[in-house]
């Protein structure tokens, strides 16, 4: 019975239901999908946190769970024990959780535990870790990297400060994050990753490295990056990953634009340097830096399923900020109009997030317009058309299902606890539950079939 109600949701057509979604959790508290990597290998199961449930703040969220689209059913993946809620002063704090693509664990933050707080204080960006945790809810937390904060000298392959939005490569070998260093707080946030290896430190799965090197805010000569974020993966190895880094310009202005981190397969992490608490952090050896864009960038960026195609956000020349695509080895100051970034939505209030690639590369989904969309990327006719998924203006946090049939994202809705009473989270809004809507794609090209007809 499981199994069959389980297909009749990737079944699903789009006659009365792919404008509108279907909400499948319905508990008192929020299922914060957070735009991560959320579907399980098999596509069972969506991950989510529970932040802002019971008191504000990230640090606060008390739990890691799964849902079972087929049935409805949530189970615990990590709860954390004991837990200290507080809208300031939390701990551990348990957030932004993504599925491992080749294994079936979910990595997240993991703020300082209660017994640690004592020491290193409270849940805050730069006091967080990654760990990793068995989909099943069996076994223990394990840690990724370890947290060095003590040392006049930064234990090798560790951190002093705060890991967060981890993200798999495709293949699970490298686990990307942005970084806040606590002993340097002059230092803006950059991009990391890891690698799990015998060598990393004790106490951690992984090695940490600082990938995309900066210079304290305030201080960049032109060229110079002081701030790199909304990062991700580009290709399906880890060897690129695309983010929005603020550049200090030769007329002494600043601009956030895209760039991308080169990290050959070839590159050893082990040689990145750790620091000591006078010495941010650096890359290891073999790091390159390539800037795409000299214009306002923006979103978290995104790659094709093959690498080939970063999606950022720009302002278009209507004014409205719409998803724009540019090859991953391209530049809009390159002598070939090919590799030129060009406007791949047409919104017409423009798009306000949300955009992720289908698993085929030919479409892209987009939030805006009081709605979720199916935007065709496949160059030709279709190209910028675009088919409505989901219909409300505070949808968030969409992710498509790695076989494409469906996309899972998040509404805030009227919630009735046990007793039929209607609740409210801890920010006094309706909680946010899981929406899922089928991609009506018969004919298996990875565009909307209403978009061709």
């Amino acid at each position: 019975m499981r199994i069959a109600r389980y297909l009749s949701l990737l079944m699903i057509t789009t006659a009365g239901f792919a404008a509108t979604g279907r909400q499948v959790s319905f508990s008192p508290h929020n299922h914060e999908l957070d735009n991560n990597d959320n579907f399980s290998h098999d596509d069972r199961f969506v991950c989510f946190d529970t932040r802002d449930s019971v008191v504000v703040g990230n640090g606060s969220s008390r739990s890691i769970m799964k849902l079972e689209l087929a049935t409805g059913k949530e189970s615990v993946i990590y709860a954390p024990s004991p837990v200290i809620v507080d809208p300031v002063n939390a701990a551990p704090g348990v957030i932004a959780c993504s599925y491992n693509p080749v294994a079936d664990e979910v990595v997240f933050i993991h703020g300082p535990l209660v017994s640690e707080t004592a020491q290193f204080g409270f849940y805050a960006m730069p006091n967080r870790r990654g760990a990793v945790m068995a989909a099943s809810g069996r076994g223990t937390v394990r840690f990724l990297d370890l947290r060095d904060v003590t040392s006049e000298v930064t234990i090798p392959g560790a951190q002093r400060g705060g890991t967060h939005r981890h993200e798999f490569s495709r293949d699970g070998r490298r686990i990307g994050f942005t970084y806040n260093d606590q002993l340097l707080t002059q230092y803006g946030r950059t991009v990391g990753y890891m690698e799990r290896t015998p060598k990393a430190p004790k106490g951690a799965l992984a090695w940490f490295a600082v990938m995309v090197p900066i210079v304290p805010m305030g201080t960049a000569k032109p060229g110079e990056l002081e701030n790199a974020a909304f990062d991700s993966w580009i290709d399906p190895h880890g060897s690129m990953r695309g983010f929005i880094g603020k550049v200090k310009e030769a007329d002494g202005s600043y601009r956030n634009s895209l760039f991308v981190a080169d990290v050959p397969a070839s590159v050893d992490i082990t040689t990145s340097d750790s620091g000591t608490r006078s010495r941010f952090p650096a890359p290891p050896k073999g790091i390159t830096i390539r800037r795409l864009t000299h214009q306002e960038a923006g979103g978290v960026v995104r790659g094709s399923p093959d690498g080939g195609r970063i999606a950022y956000t720009a302002r278009s020349a209507d004014g409205t900020m719409q998803v724009f695509l540019i090859d991953s080895h391209g530049s809009d100051q390159s002598p070939d109009a090919a590799m030129h970034p060009v406007q791949a939505t047409f919104l017409k209030a423009g798009v306000r997030g949300g955009f992720r690639w289908h698993p085929s590369g030919n479409t892209i989904s987009a939030v805006g317009d009081g709605g979720i969309w199916a935007v065709c990327v496949k160059p030709g006719k279709l190209f910028g058309k675009a088919y409505q998924m989901g219909e409300g203006g505070d949808i968030a946090g969409p992710v498509w299902s790695n076989n494409g049939k469906i996309l899972a994202y998040n509404r805030h809705v009227p919630t009735r606890d046990a007793s039929g009473k209607t609740v409210k989270n801890a920010r006094g809004r309706d909680f946010s539950q899981v929406f899922v809507s089928g991609f009506p794609d018969a004919d298996g090209d990875g565009i909307a079939d209403p978009i061709g007809k």
